[in-house]
């Protein structure tokens, strides 16, 4: 089993003892690594690699904790936090978040035990790492990210955080506008089966998403979000850098934004095109990395007091989804400098059947965007009009940029009374040919008539000259359970475009 290989790799490094990595600066400057057993909440232990950094005298040192991520081990972040050892000269503790591979308890889905973990763990490295109490971040990604804000918001002593690939709201993520994420939810809850030790809370969600059911893990999805805790965060004022990237199709950058929107402490958020932590997996090894670079330069500003400049230049930076040149603002919302509105005249088509427009597939449709500028593509004459509404925008004459939230506001009536819309926009050429820029659900429970006003998700796209919007909509994704049967859906209303 992978768990075994995984666990005999650890203890074959544990037996190994101290591992010097030399640095090539005149003065030297290295990291050792060693595996310990840190009690976490309660007791239970934590097993993890803790990095101090060597050739820089006693200490105490800045101290950098790392929850690893879902389904992921302890090693996860060595390679990041060596190089952070040794070029900053923080003492980094990555450890295997509780009831996963080597450590204690059972997985409490980011409850109270694991966040208090992440406590647990600035107390014994104060006490055996010489780890300074007064300069603490926490840095992860994907559920290390989200643990990450939660104990931002839990402990005062943490000073600054990196929160990569976050979710913030657990129920706009994966149960988004009433839509039920079936193969994100799906996949999460089969890691933790494969690889962890489900605790009650998540044996319980388990059966109810497996009978079609999502009302428990609603239930605990504000405990669980730092979006409920936002006023915590910014109480106990730790600088939070976020890291997103537009197509995540885990926890999907709206989220992540709207939280960032409500922080009033020192912050930053990088948003560019790729999957759920493809923009961050080359860092977390130690290669440079865009994201990873910018996490350092946070955590030596406001740990290190360096003055590097990074709380100076915009706060949001913004690579486009098909581009490769950061832009920064003060805000996704200040990116746009205007807006298009595209008329949605009445379109009646066929409910229950998909066409060939979809979000893509996960992680992998977002990953070929992110690194090959590979879009999820569509023949926009293909999709058939009888069991889907199509709307065309005006052609560009000019290169734009569409930034930000696109919105749809609509009238919608369906013969039946639960009805699932999936909408997407797509840059199109003069062939037809469709890149899917952005998508969002809509599912409307209980009526037949309804008027739904929501945004797609947010997104930089460079749309060329010469180029349309077109927007679709259907009643079937494979991403998601849909609540459509057969029948006929009226829509009509409007797009609203942000470009610049």
């Amino acid at each position: 089993m992978r768990s075994s290989r995984i666990l005999t790799l650890l203890i074959a490094v544990a037996a190994a003892g101290t591992l010097t990595v030399p640095a090539t600066n005149a003065v030297t400057f290295g990291a050792d690594i060693s595996y310990h057993s840190i009690p976490g909440a309660g007791g239970t232990p934590m097993r993890g690699f803790v990095v101090t950094p060597t050739g820089r005298g006693d200490g105490p040192f800045p101290l950098l904790v790392m929850p690893a991520s879902w389904g992921a081990p302890n090693l996860e972040y060595v390679g990041a936090a060596q190089k952070l050892a040794t070029t900053s000269g923080d003492v980094v503790i990555s450890y295997t978040s509780r009831g996963f591979y080597d450590s204690g308890g059972e997985i409490d889905v980011a409850g109270p035990d694991t966040v208090n973990d992440v406590s647990a763990v600035i107390d014994w490295a104060v006490a055996n790492a010489k780890a300074d109490v007064n300069r603490v971040g926490v840095a992860g990604i994907s559920y290390g990210a989200g643990i990450g804000l939660l104990a931002a918001a839990n402990d005062r002593r943490i000073k600054a955080v990196a929160s990569m690939s976050t979710w913030a709201d657990l129920e706009a993520s994966l149960y988004p506008n009433q839509t039920i994420s079936l193969l994100s939810g799906g996949a999460l809850l089969a890691v933790a089966q494969v690889v962890g030790r489900p605790g009650p809370d998540l044996r319980r969600v388990t059966s109810e998403f497996l009978a079609g059911k999502i009302d428990y893990a609603r239930q605990l999805a504000p405990s669980r979000s730092a979006a409920s805790k936002v006023d915590q965060v910014n109480a106990n004022g730790a600088a939070i850098m976020i890291a997103n990237s537009f197509e995540d199709a885990i926890f999907p950058p709206n989220q992540a934004v709207d939280f960032y929107d409500k922080l009033r402490t020192p912050k930053r958020m990088l948003l560019q095109g790729g999957d759920h932590a493809t923009a961050e997996l080359l860092g977390a090894v130690g290669l440079s990395n865009d994201v990873w670079d910018t996490a350092t330069k946070w955590f030596d500003h406001y740990l290190n007091g360096v003055d590097n400049g990074v709380d100076r230049t915009q706060p949001v930076q913004v690579m486009s989804a098909n581009a490769s040149a950061w832009a920064g603002y003060p805000s996704l919302a200040a990116a746009a400098t205007t807006t298009d509105t595209i008329p949605l005249s009445t379109r009646t088509f066929g409910s229950g059947v998909g066409t060939v427009a979809d979000s893509g597939i996960p992680l992998l449709s977002g990953a070929l965007q992110g690194y090959l500028k590979i879009p999820t593509g569509v023949v926009i004459p293909a999709v058939l009009p009888a069991l889907a509404g199509i709307w065309n925008g005006p052609t560009y004459r000019t290169a734009t940029t569409v930034v930000g939230k696109p919105r749809v506001t609509a009238t919608v009536t369906s013969t039946a009374s639960n009805t699932s819309l999936f909408a997407y926009l797509y840059d199109v050429d003069a062939l037809g040919i469709g890149s899917l820029i952005t998508y969002k659900p809509y599912t409307i429970r209980g009526a037949r008539t309804a008027t739904v006003d929501f945004p797609l998700e947010a997104i930089s796209w460079d749309v060329p000259a010469g180029h349309h919007l077109t927007l679709v909509v259907d009643t079937m994704d494979l991403r998601f359970t849909s609540a459509s049967t057969a029948g006929l859906v009226k829509v009509s209303g409007t797009l609203t475009v942000p470009r610049r």
